[in-house]
């Protein structure tokens, strides 16, 4: 299955696009933490054997907190284990949130199912009949796994123009004028003029006209002058 992408919308409107990995990444970053648990379990059990009995009930309680707790404090955390985080992957809620103690537990829980009969194949099956590829796990947990995308820090606009507004303006107001500079250069052109295009009565202008009159009366608020 190819990976697909999932479209949630944010508080402010703005459509995000959501890359849901497919069973192959999702598969080779299970292979690597399973590698990483095997190998500390190889290293404690050396030091441990020289305990007897006592050293083997740590290992089977190193061993339990390994398997279950290893991913579900992980997730719930930092939303990847360092398996994900080398495939650039990461556990999200479905509305793109990250995901809570409650969505972690539950979708590693449920792994007990997703791994019927054998070797996950339940768990395959679910992912491939389903459009973002969730296993049984996610579906009931409300998650998704998605590729981590490389974050860019969306730089201010650089608008040097000031202008003062035609009216005088209440707190609120110039609140909103102000909050508005400020995210508008992480919306999409279209957001911006429809959201300025609410202004217009201050502005007295509508499109992109009225956003760059938005960023100067915002700039002059804010004492650029």
């Amino acid at each position: 299955m190819l990976d697909t992408y999932r479209e949630v919308i944010t508080p402010e409107g703005v459509p995000l696009q959501l890359r849901a990995a497919g069973p192959i990444p999702r598969a080779l970053a299970w292979l690597i933490d399973f590698g990483l648990r095997f190998m500390l379990l190889a290293l404690l059990s050396i030091p441990l054997a020289l305990l007897d009995e006592f050293g083997r009930g740590i290992y089977l309680a190193v061993m339990f907190l390994l398997n279950w707790a290893y991913t579900i404090v992980l997730e719930a955390v930092w939303g990847q284990t360092p398996g994900k985080r080398a495939m650039a992957l990461r556990v999200i809620a479905r509305d793109g949130s990250p995901i809570g103690w409650s969505a972690s537990v539950t979708r590693n829980l449920l792994r007990t199912v997703d791994m019927l009969p054998f070797g996950y194949a339940l768990g395959l099956l679910s992912s491939l009949f389903d459009p973002h590829g969730r296993r049984l796990g996610d579906l009931v947990a409300g998650t998704l796994v998605v590729h981590a995308e490389a974050r860019t820090e969306i730089p201010a606009t650089t608008m040097d123009s000031v202008l003062p507004p035609p009216v005088p303006l209440t707190p609120l107001e110039q609140s909103a004028v102000i909050a508005f500079a400020e995210r508008g250069p992480r919306l999409s052109p279209g957001r911006q003029q429809e959201l300025a295009g609410i202004a217009a009565p201050l502005t007295e202008a509508s499109g992109q006209v009225g956003v760059l009159r938005l960023y100067a009366m915002a700039n002059w608020l804010l004492g650029r002058r």
